[in-house]
C-alpha cells in the first residue's frame, strides 16, 4: 500500500464528523474542492470509497465509518494534547463545556464556579441543562454531572454533592380535597406532575424504599414538564403533586406552602458526581474546575 499522508487522514476526520464539505473545508481553511480532490485521493490510495457525496451532504461508507471510529480516539488526544500545551499559561482561561440538569446546575455548579469569573477572565464555562443521558464525549463536552451510581465505569469520577432525598409534596389546599397517600401506591390515584426523559422518551417512574424494599411506581396527571421547576410550580399552585429534591422547598415546607408526604418512603439517593473521560489531558481550566466542584470531606 502507497504511503498515506497523515494530513490526509486529518482531514477525513474533519468530513466524516461534520458530514458536510463546506464546513469542513471552512475548519481547515481550504476550499471545498481542494478538500473533495483531497479525500478522491486518499480513496485512490487506500483502493476503497470512504465517503458517500450527495445533494444533501456526504456521509461515510461502512468502511469509511470504521476507519473514522479507529482515527478518531487518535486525533481527538492529539487535539486535547494541543488544546493543553496552548492553555499552559499562569492563569487557566478557554471555555470548560459541562453538560449537567437544573437541579445540579442551580445549587452546586453556578454558585461554585460563580466565584472563579472575577479572579480568571480568561476563564469561561458553558453549562447545558440536559435530562438526557448524553454521551460527553461524542457532543463535545469536557465533562457531565450524574448521580453517583449512573456514571459509568469507564468515566473518572469525582463526588461534587452530598446524598439527597428526592421527596413527594404538595399544597395545603390539594390536600383540602384529595386523600393524603399513605403508601406510594397510592398516588396512582392521585393528580402527579410527571417528567419526561429526553433519552428514552418516557415518563420518569417516582422511586421509592422501605427497609430494603424498592418501588417504582408510574404516576398519572394532566400535566408532563421536562424540568423540576414547572413540576415545582404545579404543586405550588395546587394543581399536582410533585417529586422533587428535598433542598429546593426547605422554605416552603417550613412557611406551610407544601406539605410533604410519604417521608418514610423517600430515602438519600447518591449525591452528584462530576464525570470525565479516563484518557482526557487536564488543562489548567479544566483542573480548577475539578479542584473547585470537588466536595470537601467533613
Amino acid at each position: 500500500m502507497a504511503r498515506i499522508d497523515l494530513n490526509n487522514l486529518s482531514a477525513f476526520v474533519v468530513v466524516a464528523r461534520e458530514r458536510s464539505f463546506t464546513r469542513a473545508a471552512a475548519q481547515l481553511g481550504v476550499s471545498q474542492s481542494a478538500l473533495s480532490h483531497t479525500i478522491r485521493g486518499l480513496e485512490e490510495k487506500l483502493g476503497v470509497r470512504l465517503l458517500t457525496r450527495s445533494t444533501r451532504g456526504v456521509s461515510p461508507t461502512e468502511a469509511g465509518e470504521r476507519l473514522y471510529e479507529d482515527l478518531r480516539p487518535h486525533y481527538e488526544g492529539i487535539a486535547a494534547g494541543l488544546k493543553t500545551l496552548s492553555e499552559g499559561r499562569e492563569k487557566p482561561g478557554g471555555t470548560i463545556r459541562i453538560s449537567a440538569h437544573d437541579h445540579a446546575a442551580s445549587t452546586i455548579l453556578w454558585p461554585k464556579l460563580s466565584t472563579l469569573l472575577p479572579e480568571y477572565p480568561d476563564f469561561k464555562i458553558e453549562i447545558n441543562i440536559s435530562y438526557g443521558m448524553i454521551d460527553i464525549v461524542t457532543e463535545r463536552y469536557d465533562a457531565g454531572v450524574r448521580l453517583g451510581d449512573q456514571v459509568a465505569k469507564d468515566m473518572i469520577a469525582v463526588r461534587i454533592g452530598p446524598d439527597f432525598r428526592h421527596i413527594v409534596v404538595g399544597a395545603a389546599a390539594y390536600f383540602g380535597s384529595h386523600d393524603t397517600p399513605q403508601v406510594p401506591q397510592d398516588l396512582t390515584l392521585h393528580n402527579c406532575a410527571n417528567l419526561r426523559l429526553p433519552t428514552y422518551g418516557g415518563l420518569y417512574a417516582w422511586e421509592f424504599a422501605q427497609d430494603g424494599r424498592e418501588l417504582q411506581v408510574q404516576v398519572q396527571g394532566q400535566m408532563i414538564f421536562n424540568t423540576t421547576p414547572q413540576m415545582l410550580a404545579a404543586a405550588l399552585e395546587g394543581y399536582a403533586l410533585a417529586y422533587v429534591p428535598e433542598d429546593l422547598v426547605q422554605e416552603q415546607l417550613r412557611d406551610g406552602s407544601l406539605v410533604q408526604v410519604l417521608a418514610d418512603w423517600c430515602p438519600a439517593t447518591p449525591g452528584y458526581h462530576l464525570y470525565y473521560p479516563s484518557r482526557k489531558h487536564s488543562s489548567p481550566a479544566f483542573t480548577l474546575v475539578v479542584d473547585a466542584l470537588r466536595l470537601s470531606p467533613l
